[in-house]
């Protein structure tokens, strides 16, 4: 099913509004703070049509609808697309182009900067360097915060998947100087449906390389957190 621009429009202010609660979104609140041109009947039966094209669930019967894995996928992908084109919404990184760490003391400066991203994202991040052989963990304070994570069950398994990147997948990666975005059952490690990664190479000195990654639910601000990686590794690149 190709989408219509009305469609497109539709899903990716659900997806912003999800985002925002961590709530089901009905067609009713989507007509109430947008204006798509249509009536809130006509808005109900493109989220239908979004629902059996396998956009959008919907978790409970008169329950508002939540977007699916192919719907993150689609929102990242327009995103990264429009990020191409230039079209950049530096939102948060204020507090990272004044970075004054270290910088002569990479395992420092790393350190530092992890726990800045952790901070502006409320996300738990993970910044790895090879040749120290050393991790950095920042953000399980702010990241217990999210509703997902109010349920231990869920909760157990993101520390899983955090443990299986530490330990067996960023030492093997590599990213060649993109960014990479896995949402749910893209991500490498196992039992990884319910979260997604943003994560990226570092360019450090003497021709070496970082790595960072920002984990968290799937309902992340994707926009956000994927600019704060690009500064980050632009930090790196050019400045250290």
């Amino acid at each position: 099913m190709e989408l219509t621009e009305r469609q497109k429009s539709i899903l990716e202010k659900l997806i912003e509004e999800y985002v925002k609660t961590a709530e089901p979104v009905s067609s009713g609140i989507l007509a109430k703070k947008h204006d798509f041109g249509v009536k809130p009947a006509m808005i109900r039966i493109e989220m239908e049509k979004l629902e059996k094209a396998g956009y959008l669930s919907q978790p409970f019967v008169s329950a508002g609808r939540i977007p699916t894995d192919k719907a993150y996928r689609f929102f990242v992908n327009n995103l990264l697309e429009r990020k191409e084109q230039g079209i950049d919404h530096k939102k948060s990184v204020r507090k990272i182009k004044q970075f004054t760490g270290v910088k002569e003391d990479r395992p420092k400066a790393a350190q530092e900067l992890t726990r800045i991203i952790s901070e502006l994202t409320s996300s738990l991040v993970l910044s790895y360097l090879p040749e120290e052989n050393l991790f950095f963990k920042e953000g399980w304070s702010q990241i217990i915060r999210e509703p997902e994570f109010e349920d231990s069950r869920v909760f157990k398994s993101f520390a899983r998947m955090i443990d299986s990147w530490e330990k067996d997948i960023i030492p093997e990666m590599n990213f060649s100087g993109e960014i990479k975005v896995f949402i749910g059952k893209e991500n490498p490690s196992q039992k990884s449906q319910d979260f997604s990664t943003i994560a990226g190479n570092l360019s450090l000195p003497d021709k070496e390389r970082g790595m960072m990654a920002i984990f968290g639910p799937k309902r992340m601000e994707y926009d956000k957190n994927i600019d704060i990686i690009n500064s980050i590794i632009n930090i790196f690149s050019n400045d250290f």
